[in-house]
């Protein structure tokens, strides 16, 4: 882990200086910020490996940084706060949190938490260079195949051309990211002079193939932007 890049957001000085100090001896790279708003300029800029989020903070609170986060990155976060309650804890899951540590606590229990988090990142980025899953569909980068499986069944191969198995393809490395339809026509077009308007026509093909083997809703329309996988 050495030389990974930890962001903490924590509007405490003496808290937000502790944790550096042990993310700085264990070998980490550390910027810290003390507000929202700071929060979300080093994440855009400085692209940490993963950030230790505090929820109650100035300018813009924990949960909207974590929200404004998981639009474009799925960069690990570990939520950070005093509020020990059930459905807060919950809720920062469901925003998208990769983990959750409640105050009072031991640094070393952060310092652990970010390693384990870390861990787990790495290891599935090594699985899923090549392959690409979600829920029963699974995309075969090496192969380029895409197949469904469902409950005691064998899997079924998806019958897609080139230019739909590269948008599925792209879609699904960055789930959370909303892409143009220039990006897209970009990365499943790179050498055509075709409109723009090209892509709806290989998303709505795209849709029913998923849709005919059961995967729904997952191929969103974003508004004056273009699409994203749910």
């Amino acid at each position: 882990m050495l030389g990974k890049r930890i962001l903490v957001v924590e509007d405490d000085p003496d808290g937000a200086s502790i944790l550096e100090a042990y993310l700085r001896r264990d070998g980490f790279e550390v910027a810290v910020a003390s507000d929202g708003e700071r929060a979300l300029q080093l994440h855009a800029q400085w692209r940490p490996d993963l950030v230790l989020l505090d929820v109650m903070l100035p300018k813009r609170s924990g949960t909207e940084v974590l929200a404004q986060i998981r639009r474009s990155s799925d960069v690990p976060v570990i939520m950070v706060t005093a509020i020990g309650d059930e459905s807060d804890k919950l809720g920062a899951l469901r925003y998208g949190a990769d983990d959750y540590v409640v105050k009072p606590y031991s640094p070393k229990e952060v310092l652990a938490r970010t390693h384990a988090v870390l861990r787990r990142t790495y290891q599935r980025e090594r699985i899923d260079a090549h392959t690409l899953r979600y829920e029963g569909l699974t995309v075969d980068l090496d192969a380029r195949t895409a197949s469904v499986s469902q409950p005691n069944d064998s899997p079924a191969l998806l019958e897609l051309t080139p230019t739909e198995f590269a948008l599925l393809a792209k879609l699904l490395k960055t789930p959370s990211k909303a892409f143009s339809r220039a990006e897209l026509l970009d990365a499943c077009l790179p050498d055509s002079n075709a409109l723009e308007r090209v892509v709806d026509a290989h998303v709505h093909n795209l849709r029913r193939k998923l849709d005919a083997r059961g995967i729904h809703n997952v191929l969103v329309t974003v508004r004056a932007v273009g699409y994203r996988f749910q």
